[in-house]
């Protein structure tokens, strides 16, 4: 995600409500998020489908690393063999 502009991309309500059609093209062309206000405060933030879908594929990238760290650390481990066994048993599921 690239730095917000305080002057190009954050907008009131009102102004995002009278210009959405430029502002959806926008966030797709510049890549950048649009911070959007209610009454001088921020309410919402725009981002690109693409964008979100990459913030989403690290959020769960980094809760995945976060689980495993946690098994490790509570010796909830699987030796070789035992992988194997249960790759071999949900490859087989699948068929």
């Amino acid at each position: 995600m690239k730095n917000i502009s305080v002057t190009n991309d954050i907008i009131p309500v009102g102004q995002f409500k009278s210009g959405l059609a430029k502002y959806l093209k926008d966030i797709q062309v510049r890549k950048h998020s649009l911070v959007i206000t209610q009454n001088g405060k921020p309410a919402g933030v725009l981002v690109s489908p693409t964008e979100y879908d990459s913030l989403n594929d690290t959020k769960m990238f980094i809760e995945s690393i976060s689980r495993g760290l946690a098994d490790s650390e509570n010796g909830d481990l699987l030796t070789t063999a035992q992988l194997k066994s249960k790759l071999k048993k949900y490859r087989a599921s699948k068929s």
